[in-house]
C-alpha cells in the first residue's frame, strides 16, 4: 500500500500539462480559444496537445472516440454518476451501500460545516471536479483548511467550459467530506476500472511510494500491460500484487457499467473491502497520451459508441 509523504495536507492529482513554462502558455491558448463553439474548441485543444486533429466525422482511437462523447452523447445518466454527492445513491441501488463510501457533509462553504461532528480522518473535496482536495487528519489541518477557505476557488472549476465535458454542465457546484479510507493505516491505491459494453478491460492503478507517483495498467488475469500515459505519472516499475478481491471489484465495476457503453470505474480497496471512488466518463478531456502510441486505437477498437454521430457533408 502507499505511504503518506507529501499528502498529509493535499492531494492535487496530477493533470494534463500543467507543469512547464510552455504548458502554462498552452493555459493561456486555450483561455484565448474559449469563446469557441464546442466543435472547434475541441478541435484546437487536442491540436495543441496531440500535434494533430482528432477525427471527428470517423473517430477511430480512444481519444478521437472520447471528443465525439463530448460532442454528441447526452446520455441522461452522465450528469448523475459525475457528481460525486448525488451519484452516491445511484451507485448504492446499483451494487449496495456497502461500497458506498459514507459521507459526512455536503454544503457549498466550508465555514458552515459543524466540524464538532466531523470524524477525523476525512477528505474534503469538490463533488463536481477532479484533482483537487485536502486529506484531513487533525484539528490542525481543519485550521489551516479554514484559513485558507478554498470553497470559492473550488466551486469556480468548471469541466464543462474548461474540457466541453458536457455532463458537468448543469451540476450543482458543491464541497463533499467523506470518511478517509485506510487500509493497514495508509491511504490505498487507486484502481480505476475501464468499461467497454459493460465489460472490464483493464486496469489502471495509480500509486504513491516513496513520495512519488507512479502508474501502470494490467490485465483483468493480472498481467502487466506495456502501455501508460507520459504526461500524467511515471510508469511503476515494479509489480503490483493481485488485489486480493479482484474478481469482487470486476465484478462491481461491470454491474454498474452495465448499459453504458464506456465509463471507468474508479475503486478503493483492501483484503477486507471494496469502495467505489467516482465514475469517469471523460478521462483526462479525452488528451491522454499514450506510449506505446498503438493503444490509443488498440482501446477505440474496443469502444462501440453507444450514441449516434450527426450527418455531415
Amino acid at each position: 500500500m502507499t505511504d503518506n509523504i507529501g499528502d498529509r495536507d493535499t492531494f492535487l492529482i496530477p493533470g494534463y500539462l500543467q507543469k512547464s513554462i510552455g504548458e502554462r502558455a498552452l493555459n493561456l491558448v486555450w483561455r484565448l480559444i474559449s469563446p469557441l463553439p464546442d466543435r472547434a474548441y475541441c478541435n484546437l485543444k487536442y491540436f495543441t496537445i496531440r500535434g494533430k486533429f482528432p477525427n471527428l466525422k470517423s473517430p477511430q482511437t480512444f481519444t478521437d472516440k472520447m471528443q465525439v462523447r463530448k460532442l454528441y452523447d447526452r446520455n441522461p445518466l452522465f450528469p448523475r454518476f459525475v457528481d460525486k454527492a448525488g451519484a452516491k445513491e445511484l451507485i448504492a441501488e446499483r451494487v449496495g451501500s456497502q461500497h458506498v463510501i459514507p459521507t459526512q457533509w455536503v454544503g457549498t462553504d466550508l465555514t458552515d460545516v459543524d466540524w464538532s461532528a466531523i470524524t477525523l480522518p476525512a477528505v474534503v473535496k469538490p463533488t463536481h471536479a477532479s484533482g483537487v482536495g485536502r486529506f484531513l487528519y487533525s484539528d490542525a489541518d481543519i485550521r489551516k483548511l479554514l484559513k485558507e477557505n478554498p470553497s470559492s476557488q473550488w466551486r469556480a472549476i468548471d469541466h464543462a467550459s474548461y474540457n466541453r465535458e458536457w455532463a458537468y454542465s448543469g451540476l450543482e457546484r458543491r464541497i463533499i467530506i467523506e470518511t478517509m479510507l485506510l487500509a493497514d493505516g495508509r491511504v490505498p491505491w487507486d484502481y480505476r476500472l475501464f468499461t467497454f459494453g459493460g465489460k472490464v478491460s483493464h486496469i489502471e492503478i495509480d500509486i504513491r511510494e516513496g513520495g512519488q507517483g507512479y502508474s501502470c495498467n494490467y490485465t483483468t488475469e493480472w498481467k502487466k500491460l506495456p502501455f501508460y500515459d507520459p504526461d500524467y505519472l511515471g510508469l511503476y516499475p515494479g509489480e503490483v500484487p493481485r488485489p486480493a478481491r479482484l474478481e469482487e471489484m470486476i465484478r462491481i465495476a461491470e454491474t454498474i457499467a452495465h448499459d453504458i457503453d464506456f465509463v471507468r470505474v474508479d475503486l478503493y480497496a483492501s483484503a477486507d473491502w471494496v469502495y467505489v471512488g467516482e465514475l469517469t466518463f471523460y478521462p483526462g478531456g479525452g488528451f491522454e497520451a499514450f506510449e506505446p502510441a498503438e493503444y490509443d486505437s488498440l482501446l477505440g477498437q474496443k469502444w462501440q459508441l453507444g450514441f449516434d454521430l450527426p450527418a455531415r457533408p
